[in-house]
């Protein structure tokens, strides 16, 4: 097993190895990026699809479609905004945390733990909406494999889980080669179409061609707003480097901020350019069937044989993988803030335990059960998983955004009051952007992340309150101390063994002025009587261990764990002033599966008298076959 876990995961690193685990720029891009650069994969073709309907409407006609760019170009701008408030985050913030930090450092611990319930959603919804959205890429190629959906869904799953386990500088080496595949081909395919545009071979499209609409007041706004929120599912994962900050070579902020530029400046020219060649190549999506994307690659390409057949085969791989990489963003991301929030105590201390390659084991576990449940009950399909995934993105928006105004206020440096106005700006428009998504998708389920955030809060300060009270008990238990209790040892037997004889001559070690007694549990016959096990245990009890009383206990109902537990807290009635330590002797087989054959009243009598107070368990271990040292 020693072998096997090595093979998996790679050798263990010890704590002052943690530089090793760090990466450079080009592979965080990759480990960090993939989640928001594969998002203009659907970005566009979700305003399409919003405004489609609307080209029959005498108030708008096709040209509708042509507020495909101007709601991009706001997106952009407003991806603008978020850039410059998350640079700041990351160098005033460099230890991480991104919304979560902001939120506690300048809003108080309740946005703090909402910011936390918001990020935490999405990054679940991350790797559901991508794997399912990768699923979907690999069934359309081959549609026989529809019906094993979920089960590729899983595989995906666990192979991604598997990867980051071995740490982020091997899952980002493993996923540098889709991600950087996916942006040379999406910037490879844009260039070809700008050329084919303005060298004159390709016609006009229709509703570009169309005169604009008229603006119809408030209809056309609504119409306007629901075509940039859909649309802003591109800026989805923009936040995810100022969460991981920690995770890049020193300097940390610097090499950041540095990734962060060159991810947006990616995002917004690729996003731009699908947006703009869509409108002018006169494409038309509705939201069912081929993407917008597949569209535009074959009539930039052409369907012809040769060259750009296969150029399109290999733009949908790179663009199929890197949907189902794009999960890896929030695998690098939900361990994280889970650690940060466990070490803050809102969540439990586990997630803040580092593994045997420096990660976040159990943040990782967690992710890939919580997502792969997520899969199931949505059948890993995306457009199910869609109407959930926007609200908690915008939500740590808003509340960094508002975090960070407070924060310039408060601090009021060098251009205070400018930093001020673009990160109201950001939070004003975010919070906009959210309320538009809860209104329009509200009964296609955002209802559920609404419903679900509250219900996490709640959770955390439960918590948070848990943990809080331990720490106050056992301060004040010190007192304890100061007089030590008197101290009763009680060996629960079941006949006489060398395993039993060693419990009782340990017991009369640790023992009070010989204060041992020996405790076992009777079922009587039919007549009522003391069975026979019970009278040979009385008639060899004096040869073997002479000096200690035997006690019997009568179970009528032929159970063994109730009358010891009832028993031991009529003792703890009668002495209160006595701590109780019960001796268990335990088998220990030679096999781990021969274990399973033995103990499972001992498991049960230790895990109930764990919750019982002044009482102590000792397990005395009986081996039975040699131990190979």
């Amino acid at each position: 097993m020693p072998n096997f876990r090595r093979l998996l995961l790679g050798r263990r690193l010890a704590s002052e190895e943690s530089h090793e685990a760090r990466i450079s720029n080009p592979v965080a891009l990759a480990v960090f990026s993939s989640d928001a650069l594969s998002s203009v994969a659907y970005a566009t073709g979700e305003i399409m699809a919003v405004l489609g309907p609307y080209m029959a409407m005498a108030a708008f006609g096709p040209a509708v479609l042509s507020w495909s760019w101007p709601v991009a170009v706001g997106i952009v701008l407003l991806l603008t905004i978020l850039t410059v408030s998350y640079r700041q985050t990351i160098f005033a913030y460099p230890s991480g945390g991104g919304a979560y930090i902001v939120a506690k450092e300048n809003l108080g611990e309740v946005p703090a733990q909402v910011a936390g319930a918001s990020l935490l959603v999405d990054y679940v919804l991350t790797v559901a909406v991508s794997v399912s959205a990768g699923v979907t890429a690999i069934t359309s190629a081959f549609p026989a494999a529809d019906a094993h959906r979920v089960a590729l869904a899983f595989v995906v799953v666990t192979i991604i889980g598997l990867i980051n386990l071995r740490g982020v500088k091997e899952s980002g080496a493993v996923f540098s080669v889709p991600t950087y595949g996916f942006v040379i081909s999406m910037f490879g395919i844009i260039g070809l179409g700008f050329w084919r545009y303005f060298a004159g071979g390709v016609s006009v499209g229709e509703h570009h061609a169309a005169a604009a609409p008229p603006f119809p007041g408030w209809l056309a706004i609504w119409v306007f707003m629901k075509a940039y929120s859909a649309g802003c599912t591109a800026l989805t994962g923009v936040e995810a480097i100022s969460n991981g900050v920690s995770a890049f070579r020193e300097p940390t902020a610097r090499n950041a901020g540095k990734t962060m530029v060159a991810m947006v400046l990616m995002l917004g020219a690729m996003f731009l350019g699908i947006t703009w060649l869509s409108n002018h190549f006169g494409i038309i999506y509705t939201g069912e069937g081929e993407s917008l994307l597949s569209m535009l690659e074959r009539r930039i390409l052409g369907t012809g044989p040769g060259l750009p057949h296969i150029t399109y085969l290999i733009v949908q791989a790179f663009t199929m993988l890197i949907l189902c990489l794009a999960a890896n963003t929030a695998y690098a991301d939900f361990p994280r803030l889970a650690a940060m929030m466990a070490r803050d105590g809102f969540l439990p201390r586990q997630f803040s335990s580092q593994g045997d390659r420096l990660v976040f084991s159990n943040g990782i576990f967690i992710l890939s059960l919580l997502s792969g449940i997520l899969l199931w009950i949505f059948n890993a399909r995306e457009h199910h998983l869609l109407p959930l995934y926007a609200v908690g993105v915008f939500l740590g928006f808003t509340l960094s955004q508002t975090g960070m105004v407070r924060h310039w206020l408060k601090l009021r440096g060098h251009h205070w009051a400018l930093k001020s106005v673009i990160n109201g700006a950001g939070a004003l428009t975010t919070l906009v952007v959210m309320m538009v998504i809860i209104v329009t998708k509200f009964t296609h389920g955002a209802w559920v992340v609404v419903l679900v955030l509250p219900l996490m809060v709640m959770t955390f300060f439960n918590i948070h309150r848990h943990y809080i009270r331990v720490k106050s008990i056992l301060a004040g238990s010190r007192a304890d101390f100061i007089s030590p209790r008197k101290n009763r040892v009680v060996v629960l037997v079941s006949g006489i063994h060398s395993g039993v004889v060693q419990s009782l001559n340990y017991a009369k070690v640790i023992a009070d002025h010989g204060e041992v007694e020996a405790l076992t549990v009777d079922f009587p016959d039919e007549n009522g009587r003391d069975s026979a096990a019970l009278e040979r245990l009385r008639s060899d009890w004096p040869r073997y261990c002479e000096g200690i009383p035997l006690r019997s206990i009568r179970s009528p109902y032929r159970k063994i764990v109730e009358p010891i537990v009832e028993e031991l807290d009529r003792m703890r009635r009668v002495e209160p002033e006595y701590t109780i330590t019960v001796i268990l002797p335990e088998f220990v087989t030679g096999h781990w599966w021969a274990n399973l054959l033995h103990n499972q009243t001992a498991w049960r009598i230790k895990g109930t008298l764990l919750m019982k107070p002044k009482t102590v368990v000792i397990s005395i271990p009986y081996h039975l076959e040699p131990i190979v040292e």
